[in-house]
């Protein structure tokens, strides 16, 4: 007699298949954005290098703005 335990399944194949075909897809598209930031984040490094030997570095720091002109009281 045939063991139906290990007989083939195509429904579940079929599943399994299209899930594996997503998980690739949200994986390409996962490694795609990392890329992309660390590229970001590595353009922006060489920049702010560049800047800096270059002596274009100023002061990160907010201009200060002008304090709040209070009303006289009555």
């Amino acid at each position: 007699m045939r063991n139906p335990w290990t007989a083939k399944n195509p429904f579940m194949s079929a599943w399994l298949s299209a899930a594996n075909s997503a998980m690739g897809s949200a994986r390409g598209h996962a490694t795609a954005a990392a890329r992309r930031e660390v590229a970001s984040v590595q353009r922006t490094a060489t920049q702010q290098m560049l800047d800096f030997w270059s002596g274009k570095a100023t002061s990160t720091l907010p201009a200060p703005t002008p304090a709040r002109k209070r009303r006289k009281k009555r």
